[in-house]
């Protein structure tokens, strides 16, 4: 017979705790042999334990096998001393990576951080006796009894000390007197622990935002710029500072430093001139058009380097009031800015400009108010007017959108300018750190590409493989799903009437290619362009019959779409197109755009326009998003697939108060009781992606949102797994393809990193899944935070690039999967334009296109 093997590590504790049960309840075979000896975490649990029945000293019996070992003889300190070394050991790496697509070389904007062996972080306890009071004599009593150290402590003048090395392990004192007085005192300082690499993050942080100030970068925002070196556009009045986004973060290739190239556009107009400008256009809506254009604006004060959010004007007010100074005596802005800066300000009549800040202080939230001189503050970032003029973009392109070469030659010059200056190399020796010479090189995969399959006969021929763009391919094919539209009715002003005939005309006969009929339309002529004239034209032709209503437009007006849509979607159940008449009058391009009007139309009725093959069935994809409004009111937005194909959706819009979603709930048990009703049985699994999560509300999002899915599924009583995927589109990381040693380019569409740069503690990838010709691509950050399914990385990689496919509004891949793209469309359309919930006969199609 074979020997019983012999428990170990954990399997010894749960041996004891099964015996001692069996003990106490009368029941098993009694046996007077020992068990065996503990090891691992098992042993040091038992060392704790009888250390701790020792401490109480209540009489408790130990047990005699317990006693007679020398290990349990050991002081406390040096069982404290265990603990300590045990919670330094890494913990495990939370890897999430697959095996298809082909490898590829390439990199990322992230530099290796090493620490020297030894080195890192220690805290350590500060006791005074007699306790001391004022923070300013408990520094300098820690300064001189640190020496040399003081130069690189971090101490937050309490009780908490971090050093950058172990100067002894237990316990030291030092005796002194407290400054300014002859009364004797007596430090002690109390070894703790090292602390774990993810525990000191903020501190390294804090030392990377030190060599940027040596560096002669300036804060702005959570950026830093160098205004030394701008470039000047001055044909548009404007500036662009190049800087660096910089961030260290603990991945699974260990301590790294993210440095991402950065571009701040400054207005060469003050706030000042801007009001004049306003004043000369529109005198009579003076205030109300400022007011408009300058509240939320962040403007710039070049005196200090500092930005500002305008939150209010203060019209009362003027350079010549007063404020109360720190030291409790009145000064006006105008003998401030001429003592503190040497500034003169010119018009002691102009108003104020107000922000306010909200601050933490002995756990009492203070708001405090910042008054600026509209005269010393520079506008930042563009208008709507600058971003809509062509002329404009492509002059401040040529400055911001860089080339990956150019990306890497900005990292490799802030390298050396790290490398060369002691100030910034004296910082990272303080505490044991060394950066690399170079960016971190990854080991990537391309995914297969997709094959994109339209309709009509042969189909499975009729695919498009390769870049990701098809705009080509969708013209010469028919559509998957195509709808006749027999019912429709075109509402245009006389002045379009030309436009609305021709664009009747085309659709009839674009049609036929689309794999579809379209009948003529009924002419719906409005006398003019009014807002109350459109309200008044569809309450009086709108009915249940008509599948969809467009309307040409003369002029973009945010008031006369808002009506439109609220009637259409939210009134009537109507779905509803809007064309400005501009778009229509270029003969040249006509063709395609009515051709691409014709399908965003299919889309509202709830026909299909191409799909991609999904080799699983009975799964539902999720899409969440919110926007967010004014006065705190937010709309979320929720979608559902209701078909195998992944390529139709049921919606659901909700207002709620925040970021995170609380009616879910809701939402989620119709979407699975309508895809119930139409294939006969719940998903086997649900996917969500959840869009706008940043990483603060990570924890949040888990404990809060997905804990709603969860308990529908408990109420369902179904055995449907949920996988829940936070998409993060804002982030700092850039991959690279590597062409050699010195050059690189944009990687290829459905190329995925899952390890060194992903994070240590969360299973999380990332994917480029577009072809970008200019300028530098944005991969997405998908983030794995509960997966119930046990979906393979392999297969949820491959899903979410398959759903980059399938956005009906664009003939090409997307950042993001097509459902969070859809949640997005739809929250924006409600919050801004419908402002209410929509009707819910149009919850199972894409009317928000």
């Amino acid at each position: 017979m074979a020997e019983k093997q012999v428990p170990k590590g954990r399997g010894t504790l749960l041996e004891m705790l099964r015996k001692h049960k069996e003990a106490r309840l009368g029941v098993g075979e009694q046996t007077e042999e020992l068990p065996p000896k503990s090891r691992g975490r098992a042993a040091l649990l038992e060392k704790m334990q009888s250390l701790k029945k020792k401490k109480v000293g209540e009489g408790e019996p130990v047990e005699p096998q317990a006693a007679a070992t020398s290990t349990e003889r050991k002081s406390v300190e040096k069982v404290t001393q265990g603990v300590s070394e045990l919670s330094v050991t890494s913990t495990e790496i939370c890897s999430y990576r697959g095996q298809a697509g082909t490898p590829i070389r390439a990199t990322a904007n992230y530099i290796q951080l090493d620490v020297e062996k030894d080195r890192g972080v220690f805290e350590y306890e500060v006791r005074f006796t007699p306790d001391i009071d004022a923070k300013s004599n408990r520094i300098k009593l820690v300064n001189e009894a640190l020496g040399e150290l003081s130069t690189t402590k971090v101490y937050d003048g309490d009780t908490c000390l971090y050093l950058p090395a172990q100067i002894f392990a237990d316990k030291k004192e030092h005796n002194s007197v407290i400054p300014n007085t002859n009364e004797p005192v007596k430090m002690i300082l109390i070894y703790k622990r090292k602390k774990k690499m993810g525990e000191c993050l903020h501190l390294y942080n804090v030392l990377f935002k030190r060599i940027m100030h040596i560096l002669l970068y300036t804060r702005m925002g959570r950026n830093y710029f160098s205004p030394d070196h701008k470039y000047l556009i001055p044909q548009h009045k404007l500036e662009v500072l190049p800087g660096f986004a910089v961030h260290v973060d603990e991945m699974e290739g260990g301590l790294m430093v993210c440095l991402d190239t950065q571009h701040r556009i400054i207005r060469c107009q003050t706030v000042y001139e801007f009001f004049h400008e306003v004043r000369a256009s529109d005198p009579r809506n003076f205030k109300e058009q400022a007011t408009n254009n300058l509240i939320g604006a962040c403007v710039l004060t070049k005196y200090n380097n500092k930005t500002y959010v305008v939150d209010d004007i203060g019209w009362t007010m003027n350079p010549r009031d007063s404020f109360e100074t720190k030291s409790g005596s009145k000064c006006s802005f105008v003998d401030y800015y001429k003592q503190h800066h040497n500034i003169t300000i010119g018009d002691v009549d102009q108003p104020l400009l107000i922000n306010r800040q909200v601050r933490q202080i002995n756990d009492a939230t203070v708001e405090t108010m910042i008054c600026l001189v509209p005269e010393l503050c520079y506008l930042t970032g563009l208008t709507d007017t600058m971003r809509s003029d062509f002329k404009v973009m492509k002059d401040v392109a040529a400055y911001t959108r860089i080339t990956p070469n150019q990306r890497m030659l900005a990292l490799r010059t802030y390298l050396e300018r790290v490398r060369s200056s002691e100030m910034a190399q004296r910082v990272l020796a303080g505490w044991g750190l060394k950066i690399s010479s170079d960016t971190v090189e990854l080991k990537a995969r391309v995914l297969p590409q997709e094959a994109v399959y339209f309709g009509g006969p042969q189909a499975e021929e009729r695919k498009h493989v390769g870049t990701g763009d098809w705009n080509k391919a969708v013209s010469d094919n028919r559509l998957t799903g195509p709808i006749d539209i027999r019912n429709w009715q075109l509402y245009y002003t006389p002045r379009d009437q030309k436009f609305a005939v021709n664009f009747a005309q085309l659709l009839g006969r674009l049609a036929k290619g689309m794999g579809c009929v379209i009948r003529e339309p009924q002419h719906v002529l409005l006398k003019d362009d009014r807002t109350e004239t459109y309200m008044t034209a569809i309450r009086n032709n709108a009915s249940n019959d008509v599948q969809v209503a467009v309307f040409i437009c003369p002029t973009i007006r945010a008031d006369r779409y808002s009506v439109i849509k609220k009637m259409c979607c939210s009134n009537m159940a109507l779905a509803s197109q809007v064309i400005l008449s501009k778009t229509l009058s270029n003969p040249q391009k006509v063709r395609t755009i009515v051709h691409k009007i014709g399908m965003q139309i299919t889309c509202k009725l709830g026909g299909t326009l191409w799909n991609v093959k999904i080799p699983v069935s009975g799964w539902m994809v999720c899409g969440i998003d919110v926007y967010h409004g004014a006065n705190s009111q937010s709309v979320c937005g929720f979608v559902s697939s209701i078909n195998d194909s992944l390529t139709k959706y049921y919606s659901e819009a909700m207002f709620q108060e925040g970021e995170l979603g609380d009616f879910f709930k809701v939402a989620f048990t119709k979407a699975l009781k309508y895809a119930k009703e139409r294939t006969g049985s719940y998903p086997s699994k649900v996917i969500i992606f959840r869009d706008g999560v940043g990483d603060g509300q990570l924890d949040h999002c888990k404990k809060y949102e997905l804990a709603q899915f969860q308990e529908v599924i408990k109420q369902l009583r179904t055995e449907t797994a949920v996988t829940f995927i936070v998409v993060q589109k804002r982030i700092n990381t850039r991959i690279f393809r590597m062409i050699d040693s010195n050059n690189c380019d944009n990687p290829p569409a459905g190329t995925v990193v899952d390890s060194i740069v992903t994070r240590r503690h969360l299973y999380d990838f990332y994917l480029v899944p577009q072809s970008v010709r200019q300028g530098t691509v944005n991969p997405t950050h998908y983030i794995v935070v509960h997966d119930d399914g046990n979906i393979k990385p392999d297969h949820l990689q491959r899903l979410a690039y398959k759903l980059c496919h399938l956005y009906y509004n664009w003939s090409g891949t997307i950042r993001v999967p097509a459902p969070c793209l859809y949640a997005h469309k739809l929250a924006s359309l409600v919050g801004q334009s419908i402002k209410r919930v929509p009707a819910a006969e149009l919850n199972d199609k894409l009317f928000y296109l």
